[in-house]
């Protein structure tokens, strides 16, 4: 029996996404989240950066991340910063983001 040591609660989610950071983009699957986090399953075996970005596939929405933990194919993610969408004009700092997530399928 494991101990919840959450102070939010937490929903499984289902879905595709992108961690995008500086030379690296890993794509991964959405296993569930509260208000300040997610959790991720990467689709292989991969180091991921401290910092970076995790994009939700279908709607192209990202959000900045910090890496908190990492356990073999699964990590945690602490959202940074609000989501914006990679659709139309993005920030400067979102255009390598954008790319990525047009190379991963998104429109």
């Amino acid at each position: 029996m494991s101990i919840e040591r959450r102070l939010e609660p937490r929903s499984a989610i289902e879905g595709r996404a992108l961690i995008v950071a500086p030379a690296v983009e890993h794509t991964c699957r959405l296993i569930d989240q509260s208000r300040s986090g997610l959790r991720i399953r990467l689709d292989r075996s991969v180091s991921l950066p401290r910092e970076g970005f995790i994009v939700d596939l279908p709607t192209g929405i990202a959000t900045p991340v910090q890496i908190v933990w990492q356990k073999g194919m699964e990590a945690g993610l602490k959202r940074t910063g609000e989501g914006a969408t990679l659709r139309g004009l993005v920030p400067s700092r979102l255009i390598a983001v954008r790319d990525a997530w047009q190379r991963a399928g998104g429109r």
